[in-house]
């Protein structure tokens, strides 16, 4: 679309969508790329060894594990720092940490929630993401919040104006890709495998996103037994690649 002088019309949606491809892709300085979230023990002990059952077990993931609840605490996030409720966000920020079911997982989560903030502060900061972050700080102290990936993304795009229904979605293809990754190099597949994991996965991905939307605390739990399994024997595993 042009404007009445034929240069481009500004389209505030596509503003959004090229922050957000920013933010979740793998050049983002977060580090993704050197965590599995357990998929490498599940590779060593042969439970994945194809296309087929990285698909499997990535869904399982998505819809039963670490995918349903991270929806839901980058909701709430998101949702607490629209309406400029700091106990709520305080609330999220501390559950989310808290929650974590191993300790390489924990690692994985508050790592990229970290650095993910850090770079958000550095490169994409303004004045109400600096006050929040402040009043956060004063709420919490004299802990230090612990940042989770999910709840310092939902955090900044709330502060950014972000809508909640691009970010979800989003943030759960980055963390699809992001396990694929590990699953290509790991397995090993050939990255057409992984683009044909990862379009198949679609519809998963939309329907955990609409689920997760309401950002509802007293929704939080998982089914992904062997995932959770998965980290926690990886923490002795001989031989790993990847940091979870």
């Amino acid at each position: 679309m042009t404007d009445s002088g034929g240069s481009a019309a500004t389209d505030d949606g596509v503003d959004d969508l090229l922050t957000l491809q920013v933010w979740l892709s793998p050049a983002f300085p977060v580090g993704g790329f050197s965590y599995s979230h357990g998929l490498e023990w599940a590779i060593e002990a042969g439970a994945v060894t194809t296309a087929a059952g990285l698909a499997a077990w990535l869904g399982d993931v998505l819809v039963h594990g670490a995918g349903r609840n991270d929806a839901i605490l980058l909701a709430a996030a998101h949702r607490a720092t629209v309406a400029d409720d700091v106990e709520r966000l305080a609330e999220v920020v501390e559950l989310a940490a808290a929650s974590q079911p191993s300790r390489e997982r924990r690692l994985e989560a508050t790592a990229q929630g970290a650095a993910f903030v850090r770079a958000i502060a550095d490169t994409w900061q303004t004045p109400r993401f600096a006050e929040l972050l402040d009043r956060l700080a004063a709420r919490m102290a004299p802990a230090t919040p612990t940042w989770t990936h999910a709840v310092a993304v939902g955090t900044a795009a709330g502060a950014h104006g972000l809508a909640l229904d691009r970010v979800l979605p989003a943030f759960l293809q980055g963390f699809a890709a992001s396990v694929i990754s590990a699953g290509v190099r790991a397995v090993p597949l050939g990255q057409s495998d992984g683009l044909r994991v990862l379009r198949s996965l679609g519809p998963t991905l939309r329907a955990v996103a609409a689920a997760g939307a309401g950002g509802d605390l007293d929704l939080l739990g998982g089914a992904a037994v062997l995932a959770d399994i998965a980290s926690m024997r990886h923490e002795t595993q001989y031989t790993r690649l990847f940091r979870s």
